[in-house]
């Protein structure tokens, strides 16, 4: 499934990795261990009740907590069945009306029983339109198709379907439900040798629920809007309904609520009509009208609030499905009104009308942070505010391409136009006016944005107070990569020449420096590795920056100082960066680098900046393998094994600094100089490994160095000198250290990558970017032990760029399914089918010159075969490699279920549906609920599982405090507690857990995110652990189709998942199975099967989801407490000793350097681990 962001977005470790230190000394304590006192008060808040006084209905207790807002109470009422249909109303205290964004806490005599009442309020236009948008989200709460289509933030959730509604809120099956008998064979299509693969089971259909039809027709009246004397009478809007007994109706939205009118289709006329009924409710008068929309409305309702919450909770983001059923299109008032609008600008339109994005979103950041309270509220506004930007600017971005916001400068070329809506700038990935004529063109200019969220996250990260970032989401739609951006107060009032005090417009011709600017980028320069450094600009002036040239330093017209132009926040990647005169070291020309690369933008990821920064001084002795040369090798990969050699120390002095970490467990980045006799070791481990200072590991890059035109000061020279071989030495460590390392992992089953997303993150992790992943697989190819790898199967999502990418908007389904033909059919010659408007004229078609960027009529499409297409994807993954996942999900197309017709002579252009957008932005983090999972994971690796399993349950209260009942990192917390109860022998609430985790899954992440299917077999094994074993089975099953999918039918994974269930039941699935249960005999006939015993069953199943159960002796285990306690020891030695020597250290660590988290297991640094061992 495709997930927006990068990351989309999950505990994402190259998110993760690089913990960068914050401002004030925020992330100073490791949480869970040192809070104050007001910080506990404030996690362990407790709620109180209060009683609803609603009309028409019997007082009911709401439980409450004095963090929430009363606007969150409204959200309650709008949700409950017997309250759903209200939304213009206000609750009074005594009287006294609630403001609806104050914290409960200071409401002024609200306490536990308080009786808070519901009063109607008057209705404006805006009330109204927000009541009939909830009535139509209410009539279409149980239907899927807002999901399947990508709408209002719903995704698809199946695990109801699964459990056929049987897991109650304890966990345990309601009673009075009767599970009917399974059949556990699998299914023809995903057998061996079967030729058809339908797509309808991948969206499962819940079989006892059937459409309710409560209204045929709701919409906007034609009548609208009310003329001027109409309006003095209090009428706001018009409806038209027919009801499920085909009575057309009328109805008037006034200021006092909805009647109905004398109105006709052709016959204005607005007096009441019989009965005269007003109702407060649009519900409550449809109740008194139609006797079905009463019936099944209740109906309705009751089946909606049965669902799980986790099921009707709208995502932080959009998840897009690739598959959908076809669906009858149905009227709908609120999607037309939409539609209607959206070349207008509709976000003027709609409530709360145009949003000034770039002061909402410096302002979340300007909120105070010194405390646990300050730092939540202040976090939970940043996300709120980016979630809300992020869906705003997708919108956006798609209206661009689809021509329907106009362009700023309608009069450029299409490629150079640019756009401005909702207060957000939109521009295309193209190379404006030769910008980037000299590092590749429009390639660069499409990679460009990509670099510059990259850098806008990074600096986010580090969260220095006075510097502030734009707003960033890169979208790619229909071939075309848009870069959406708030605007800088002011921009647009003066040219770009006047407006930048800081950096360079013309990539180092020109170059400016401000002292505010060095200030605050200084505060950036540790946590980035970034050297300060000087440059020469066209006067041949030295010009000190701290940063690349290519960043821009702007004072917007609120006295805020921007940086913008990121992109080049990284150092070069020099094995994509031939330069004459320069040569790389033997690891590098060993494996054929350099190369040249399509553009000169190739940069190395933040997370390989960290780890060939040395993070801690146990670091330098394995680091340094050359001696006098310092260069940072990891030595020769091993080819046996794929990972790098040990190498021997034969330096005096990296034996001395080894000596000297043993004694000393000094912390990341500083070292003692208190003993005389370590100075000159130090001195000389400090050089070696490129730090800038003699007494601290401190290694920092210049980001300018290789960069074409910039030039630097003779004075410089030395320093250049030594820069340009830190950046040898780190082309070097990622080829002898980073891609072996990756392929010994996926030996050691240390990390686990099931599809192209998450091979592409393990790739991240360890700071390799997908260029290299031709040097992976070659890697493996050598490796004696590549048959324990999966077969790595992608595509390169650059090719489908070209064929889509100035497409007619008539015939862009037509080009996609012929792609799709051509690039999965078996048929050697598809036919396209272009559309009749294809005929036009060329002579009408030259007078089309300025059209919208998606109103092209490129027909090379049509000419495509797929021999060809083939032979361009061979090549592109031997030029570039780029790969990604699986194309229909990396280029976001929706397929319908009858795509049998793919492998057909004709492509089928009724099964394309759809096309989504790819959307890439930042995702903030809520720092203090992360340290404390981190937290929670060290304890539980040491073996403290119940205060791990404390620890975790904090971190979840305050990840839902940050991010809503919604998110990845919520998933992760869920599934590691429902391991650590099912460990812990707490099955019920383990169930209740994975449950959870199950369904969040599937909401944030996707039906078939790797994440989803390993849910899938936890809830297997969980049911199975409390004896639900008929719905054990149908989770395995599903597993067992889905791993069939991705790793073949004779995997040793899928034999295993065949066979633990009833197993006995499962042999004739294939003949692995029998052979991994059973010691194969001569004759079948001979074979005699015994029954497994629970035991082995469960013990099979926990080592498949690995957990392992290790048992130990009570001398193990007096010998685990000594060892646990003698370390204790030494570390607080350790910390005595530091504080002892905290006054001699040259160069302190700065208060916000983060406690290292080098020294951690794999697992404690990993929250989506799928091992756990206790």
């Amino acid at each position: 499934m495709l997930l927006n962001g990068d990351c989309p977005e999950s505990l994402k470790k190259e998110e993760r990795a690089p913990e960068l230190p914050r401002e004030n000394g925020l992330d100073e304590a490791e949480p869970g261990e040192e809070t104050t006192g007001q910080e506990v008060i404030v996690i362990q808040d407790t709620g109180f009740s209060v009683k609803i006084l609603a009309p028409g209905i019997e007082p009911f207790s709401l439980q409450v907590s004095p963090q929430e807002m009363v606007q969150e109470i409204h959200q309650v009422l709008m949700d409950r069945e017997d309250t759903c249909h209200r939304t213009c109303f206000s609750l009074h205290l005594d009287g006294n009306m609630l403001d609806h964004f104050s914290e409960l806490r200071s409401v002024e005599g609200l306490q536990e029983g308080s009786v808070l009442r519901v009063v109607e309020e008057p209705y404006t236009v805006r009330e109204a339109r927000i009541h009939v948008r909830h009535v139509r989200d209410l009539l279409k709460s149980l239907d899927p198709s807002d999901a399947f289509n990508g709408v209002d933030c719903n995704s698809l959730s199946f695990l109801s379907v699964f459990t056929d509604g049987d897991l109650g809120d304890s966990g345990k099956r309601k009673k009075g439900l009767e599970m009917d008998p399974i059949d556990c064979t699998p299914p023809e299509y995903i057998l061996p040798g079967s030729r058809e693969r339908p797509l309808c089971p991948l969206q499962p259909q819940n079989r006892d629920w059937k459409p309710l039809q409560c209204l045929k027709v709701l919409t906007m009246s034609g009548w609208n809007p009310p003329p001027g004397n109409r309006k003095m009478h209090g009428d706001l809007m018009y409806l038209f309904v027919i009801t499920a007994e085909d009575r057309q109706v009328s109805i008037t939205a006034s200021t006092r609520g909805f009647y109905l009118n004398q109105s006709t289709a052709y016959h204005f006329n607005p007096k009441p009509a019989s009965p005269r009924f007003l109702s407060h409710s649009l519900v409550e008068l449809l109740n008194q009208i139609s006797p079905t929309f009463k019936k099944n409305f209740a109906v309705l309702q009751k089946k909606r609030v049965q669902r799980h919450p986790f099921e009707r909770i709208a995502t932080p983001f959009q998840v897009y499905s690739w598959t959908a059923p076809q669906a009858e299109h149905a009227m709908d008032c609120v999607r037309a009104e939409d539609a209607y609008t959206s070349r207008l600008g509709y976000e003027e339109h709609i409530p709360g009308q145009t949003r000034d994005w770039n002061e909402e979103l410096q302002t979340t950041r300007e909120l105070p942070r010194k405390n646990l309270p300050e730092r939540l509220l202040r976090e939970r506004a940043i996300f709120k505010v980016h979630s809300d930007f992020t869906a705003a600017a997708t919108r956006g971005a798609m209206a661009v391409i689809d021509g329907n916001v106009m362009a700023i400068n309608p009069s450029e070329e299409t490629k150079m136009q640019m756009f401005i809506w909702n207060n957000i700038f939109f521009s295309l990935g193209f190379d404006v006016r030769d910008h980037y004529k000299d590092f590749g063109g429009d390639v660069a200019a499409y990679v460009a944005p990509t670099n510059d969220l990259n850098g806008v996250r990074t600096y986010n990260a580090v969260d220095v107070e006075g510097l502030y970032t734009l707003g960033t989401v890169v979208v790619d739609y229909r071939g075309y990569r848009v870069t959406a951006q708030s605007i800088i107060p002011g921009i647009l009032e003066r040219d770009q020449e006047q407006s930048v005090i800081y950096g360079s417009i013309d990539f180092g011709k020109t170059v400016m420096s401000h002292p505010r600017y060095l200030e605050l980028l200084e505060r950036t320069s540790r946590p980035l590795k970034i050297l300060r450094h000087r440059v020469l600009n066209d006067r041949d002036e030295e010009v000190e920056l701290c940063s690349s040239v290519e960043c821009k330093g702007i004072i917007g017209n609120d006295g805020r100082h921007y940086i913008l132009d990121l992109l080049r926040t990284f150092p070069p990647d020099l094995n994509f960066l031939p330069v004459p005169g320069e040569g790389l070291p033997e690891e590098c020309t060993r494996a054929g680098f350099p190369r040249a690369h399509r553009h000169k933008l190739c940069c190395l990821r933040q997370e390989l900046v960290d780890a060939f920064s040395p993070q801690n001084a146990s670091e330098v002795p394995a680091s340094l393998e050359t001696g006098a040369g310092g260069r940072r090798g990891c030595g020769k990969p091993d080819p046996a094994h794929g990972r790098p050699a040990r190498v021997s120390e034969r330096s005096w002095g990296r034996l001395g600094v080894a000596q000297l970490v043993e004694g000393s467990c000094l912390p990341a980045g500083r070292v003692s100089t208190a003993d005389p006799r370590s100075r000159e070791v130090i001195r000389n481990a400090c050089k070696a490994v490129g730090s800038i200072s003699s007494t601290a590991f401190d290694v920092r890059f210049n980001p300018d160095i290789f960069s074409p035109g910039v030039r630097f000061p003779e004075s410089c020279q030395e320093e250049v000198r030594d820069q340009k071989q830190l950046l040898k030495d780190a082309a070097a460590f990622l080829l002898s250290c980073q891609i072996p390392g990756l392929v010994k992992d996926c030996i050691e089953h240390a990390v686990l990558p099931m599809d192209g997303a998450t091979l592409a993150e393990v790739m991240r992790q360890r700071g390799i970017n997908m260029r290299y992943l031709g040097k992976v697989l070659d890697l493996v190819l050598r490796s004696p032990a590549r048959e324990q790898l999966d077969h790595i199967y992608v595509s390169d999502a650059r090719v489908p760029q070209t064929p889509s990418q100035g497409v007619e908007l008539s015939g862009l389904s037509a080009a996609i399914s012929h792609f799709l033909n051509c690039f999965l059919s078996s048929y050697p010659n598809p036919v396209a089918h272009l559309p009749a408007d294809e005929l036009i004229s060329k002579k009408r078609n030259r007078r089309r010159r300025n059209r919208p960027p998606g109103a092209a009529d490129n027909t090379a499409w049509a000419v495509m075969t797929p021999q060809e297409l083939w032979k361009n994807i061979c090549q592109e993954a031997k030029n570039y490699f780029d790969f990604s996942l699986e194309w229909c999900v990396s280029s976001a197309g929706a397929l319908g279920p009858q795509h049998e017709g793919l492998w057909g002579p004709r492509p089928v252009v009724e099964d394309v549906l759809n096309i989504f957008p790819v959307v890439k932005h930042v995702n903030p983090k809520a720092s203090d609920a992360f340290h404390f999972f981190q937290s929670g994971q060290a304890k539980v690796q040491q073996g403290f599982l119940k205060e791990g399993c404390e620890l975790i349950n904090e971190a979840l209260n305050l990840f839902n405090n940050v991010y809503g009942a919604m998110h990845v990192e919520i998933c992760a917390c869920l599934r590691l507690l429902a391991r650590l109860h099912y460990i812990m022998g707490d099955y019920a609430e383990a169930l209740s857990n994975q449950q959870k985790a199950v369904l969040m899954s599937e909401r944030v992440m996707g039906i078939e995110h790797p994440n989803t299917i390993q849910e899938y077999n936890n809830i297997g094994l969980v049911l199975h652990g409390v004896m639900e074993y008929d719905l054990s089975l149908r989770f395995l099953e599903n597993a067992l189709a889905v791993s069939t999918k991705y790793h073949g039918p004779k995997s040793l994974k899928v034999a295993l998942r065949g066979g633990r269930g009833i197993r006995r039941s499962a042999f004739h699935l294939t003949p692995e199975e029998v052979s991994l249960n059973f010691v194969s005999s001569e004759s079948w006939a001979c074979l005699s099967f015994t029954a497994p015993s629970m035991a082995s069953v469960l013990e099979q199943l926990n080592v498949i989801n690995g957990i392992l159960f290790i048992p130990l002796s009570q001398k193990d285990l007096e010998n685990l407490k000594a060892e646990v306690a003698r370390r204790q020891q030494l570390q607080e030695a350790s910390r005595n000793r530091e504080k002892a020597e905290e006054p001699m250290a040259t160069e302190p660590e700065p208060a916000g350097a983060p406690e290292d988290s080098a020294s951690q297991p794999q697992a404690a640094k990993d929250p989506s681990s799928p091992s756990l061992q206790g």
